[in-house]
């Protein structure tokens, strides 16, 4: 029945075409709870006597993770307390020109979460010049703890707090992925209709020599002084359009692309595709999303010492992967309490290390209730139940509670 499942939810998610940041400011109802300036892209219009030339916003969360398994080194995630803290200043210089820097701390330490400058020609043509998140899918712009009602991240986009992190090596894309680049973006209304696209070139995920998958702590390290690896740009884009579908129902659909090479020799190629689409019906939110990740490998000159399984029905061995997921989400507002009710997954196909415990296919589905209780302002205590249900692992139970809020 899991297997259905999962086969009725790709074709579905495949169906939507993409979504942009902030899409409920006629219904008078935002998304993202209180977003932070990163998450809000440049505005249709702007008078100047309203801005103060200088914005300072951050927010901090507090989390407390325990699990059925008690052996933290079995099930690799982090157990026991947790913060993420971002910290951000933007400066106006005028109305076409702007700059954002932001830091950030979590389980990986102090990193810079952006360092941009924005050159705003119009609102159909805005340049990004420095180091930020590329526009790819939809959870990504309300990444920030105190953007978002629950404590982790869904499953596509996990970053360190999923069971058995390290045998799966994330999700499909880590969340906030950050890079150094340049992106032109913009938006343009008809009617109401909103478009929003972005284009990018940036640095990219790095890899070793021994390439078999993206390496997170080197492409976001800043012993490396994140510069590329191979000097090959990674480019990418995202298109979404946003229609008021009638009074307080308002429906977001998205695509996104991603391709270039990760190793330092630029051999080894990737790419990453996703759909999005979110429908809002007054203080209910519904969303899905999914991603997939194309991975090609090095197989190298031992492939049966290298790897755990033996060539395939040709007799030889497949030189990539593929990794995909999906997450479908209703969150419904009531008073000061967020209901969320979550189920996500992901998948491999493809060859593991000898020393990998998954299989050549390995499936791993979630399933999560969580609640928010808003105490004052943006402050808001998060509590989530999670059940994992692994192919390769025993089942897990997850428990969160956090304390969250943004300034």
């Amino acid at each position: 029945m899991m297997r259905r499942a999962w086969l009725v939810m790709v074709p579905f998610a495949m169906l939507a075409i993409p979504m942009p940041a902030i899409f409920a400011q006629d219904a008078g109802i935002v998304d993202a709870p209180v977003p932070l300036p990163d998450d809000v892209p440049a505005a249709a219009t702007r008078d100047e006597s309203l801005l103060s030339p200088r914005h300072f916003a951050g927010s901090v969360q507090l989390d407390y993770l325990a699990t059925s398994e008690r052996d933290a080194r079995r099930v690799q995630e982090l157990k026991g307390a947790t913060i993420e803290l971002s910290l951000k200043l933007s400066v106006d210089f005028n109305e076409h020109v702007s700059t954002s820097v932001k830091v950030c701390f979590a389980c990986h330490g102090f990193e810079t979460g952006m360092a941009f400058f924005d050159l705003r020609l119009r609102d159909e043509l805005n340049v990004r010049v420095g180091r930020f998140t590329p526009a790819f899918g939809s959870f990504p712009v309300r990444h920030d703890p105190a953007n978002h009602s629950t404590s982790d991240k869904p499953l596509p986009y996990d970053m360190g707090r999923m069971a058995h992190l390290e045998a799966w090596n994330e999700g499909v894309l880590p969340a906030p992925w950050v890079d150094n680049g340049i992106e032109i973006n913009g938006l343009h209304f008809f009617g109401s209709t909103q478009l929003d696209y972005a284009a990018y070139a940036i640095g990219g995920p790095k890899g070793d020599s021994e390439g078999f998958d993206f390496d997170y702590k080197r492409s976001r390290s800043g012993e490396q002084y994140y510069v590329d690896n191979n000097s090959q740009p990674t480019v990418g884009a995202r298109v979404s359009m946003t229609v008021d579908l009638a009074e307080r129902v308002i429906a977001t659909l998205g695509s996104s692309a991603m391709v270039g090479r990760y190793d330092a020799a630029a051999r080894l190629g990737f790419a990453i595709l996703g759909a999005d689409v979110t429908l809002q019906v007054d203080k209910l939110f519904l969303r899905a999303e999914y991603l997939a990740r194309w991975t090609q490998i090095t197989v190298g000159d031992d492939p049966e010492a290298r790897f755990k399984f033996g060539p395939g029905a040709t007799g030889e061995y497949a030189d990539f992967t593929l990794k995909d997921g999906f997450v479908v989400e209703a969150e419904q507002r009531l008073g000061r309490f967020d209901l969320i009710a979550r189920w996500d997954g992901l998948r491999r196909w493809g060859n593991v290390l000898a020393s990998s415990p998954l299989a050549d296919y390995s499936r791993v589905l979630r399933y999560t209730t969580a609640a928010a209780y808003r105490l004052s302002g943006a402050t808001r205590i998060k509590s989530s139940l999670e059940l994992y249900d692994f192919t390769d692992f025993k089942t897990e139970v997850a428990l969160h509670l956090g304390l969250a809020g943004g300034f």
